[in-house]
């Protein structure tokens, strides 16, 4: 098989447009190919670009257009070439699954990493914790648990090198190919490499060593690259922003059927409300009560029951997910609706109604919008105002689309709340945000913070 692909490869070149915008030229394709042989395992071997075109190549190309939402041409296009320029992982893309074949996994819960040696660009502790945290990604969605050794063989070993570097696959300086990993299994197994040709960051400048880092342990676990561009395991690299959830419900369904879901402790994990470093996940009125959300737990602060304890949302919704991003309340309709990542439901007498969840790409978001942060409702208007990471959007409840002229900054239109916006409700003419551990009055008439306090006194600690 590897002998027929080679001579297809030398007898059938990769097609070329002649002429025309954007069309590219042979020095272009012969730039090209050696970034098509590395990604792509292609022995190309193009000496010259005949008219005809091979179903082979043309397939590849479909295979480098597809995961950039391109139109799967089939050509060697100026559009294709600069999908390809963009900084990536440096794991091939053919694959017929979102698994290496036959869904190779480790066998145990409990693995063991070991930095080999670190970049100059980065604090030795920066690099620790990055790493640290991008183990936690999966582990929060999984059985798995992660050990660091700082001697002998570890199932997962991290080394920063450039160029050829000793495992026959060199990197190719600044940019292009980030890093690489290796499935589960014995020796290189596990492994994970990072090019010490670029330039590490803790931000959003350079590369972000924690998010290349999660991507590479995925591959590492045994995911191998998703076509969709929202997912971590995307082979493109992207900077997380300030998303919540840097997984998308396609990495956490790749890893969990590998390794299951957590099993949740919660009784050593409940929240105390007040802990002087609380923080609200989502907060809404429901039926004259106040449902403050965080992490597993939510409380129902009503004045009748002013002790209330924390209650398992299992234990009231079971079909409801395991911690909340932003929840309102819409009076007119008695309902209240939630979201979690990308989707939302909507709950209606203590039941979640038929048909949900729904992608909150139904409410008008676009595809790219990883998660609602916060949400809040005028009941005289009937506008739901959404905050996701810097930005707000405005939906209109009765017409059901979203207004128009949206996205819009947070700091622009709501003066005095500067940082990232946790949890947010409106009450008799204020918007309270929830932003860390500060709790701010906004005064809808004045258009300004009114009062700050601690989270805290909201929950009448």
């Amino acid at each position: 098989m590897c002998f027929l692909i080679w001579n297809l490869a030398v007898c059938c070149p990769l097609p070329v447009p002649s002429t025309g915008h954007g069309s590219l030229g042979n020095a272009e394709l012969l730039l090209a190919k050696p970034s098509l042989k590395a990604r792509y395992q292609l022995p190309l071997r193009l000496t010259h670009v005949p008219k005809r075109s091979c179903p082979l190549l043309r397939n590849t190309l479909q295979h480098v257009q597809d995961p950039g939402d391109l139109e799967a041409k089939g050509r060697l296009d100026a559009e294709t070439l600069h999908l390809k320029k963009q900084p990536r992982c440096g794991v091939p893309d053919i694959v017929e699954y979102n698994f290496f074949p036959k869904k190779v996994k480790w066998l145990t819960y409990n693995l063991t990493y070991r930095i080999m040696n670190y970049t100059p660009h980065l604090l030795p502790s920066t690099v620790d914790d990055a790493i640290q945290a991008a183990f936690k990604v999966w582990s929060d969605e999984t059985q798995l648990n992660f050990t660091r050794l700082f001697r002998g063989t570890a199932d997962i070993m991290i080394f920063f090198g450039s160029k050829e570097h000793g495992d026959f696959f060199p990197f190719d300086g600044p940019l292009g190919q980030l890093a690489h990993a290796f499935p589960p299994g014995e020796g290189l197994g596990g492994d994970v490499h990072f090019d010490d040709d670029e330039r590490w960051t803790n931000d959003s400048t350079g590369c972000n060593l924690f998010a290349v880092a999660a991507h590479e342990f995925g591959h590492a676990l045994g995911l191998h690259h998703s076509t969709d561009s929202n997912a971590l395991m995307y082979p493109i690299y992207t900077h997380p922003g300030k998303r919540k959830n840097i997984l998308s419900e396609d990495d956490v369904k790749g890893i969990q059927a590998l390794y299951g879901p957590r099993k949740r402790s919660f009784a050593s994990q409940t929240p105390e409300k007040c802990d002087p470093h609380f923080t609200a996940d989502a907060v809404t009125q429901f039926q004259g009560a106040t449902i403050i959300f965080k992490d597993a737990f939510f409380w129902c602060d009503h004045p009748q029951f002013p002790e209330a304890k924390p209650l398992l949302i299992h234990s009231f919704w079971p079909d409801l997910p395991n911690q909340i991003d932003a929840a309102y309340e819409d009076p007119v309709e008695a309902h209240i609706v939630l979201f979690r990542g990308k989707d939302f439901w909507v709950l209606q007498s203590h039941m979640v109604l038929h048909g949900y969840p729904k992608a909150i790409s139904e409410l008008g978001f676009p595809k790219d919008t990883h998660c609602i942060d916060a949400a809040v409702h005028d009941s005289h208007t009937r506008i739901t105002t959404f905050f996701t990471a810097d930005k707000y959007w405005r939906f209109n409840e009765e017409r059901q689309t979203m207004e128009d002229g949206y996205p819009k900054s947070i700091t622009d239109g709501f003066s005095g709340i500067e940082n990232k916006v946790d949890a947010a409700y409106q009450h008799q003419g204020s918007i309270y945000f929830f932003c860390g551990e500060t709790l701010s009055e906004y005064s809808i008439s004045e258009e300004r913070v009114i009062q700050m306090s601690k989270v805290n006194d909201f929950l009448n600690c």
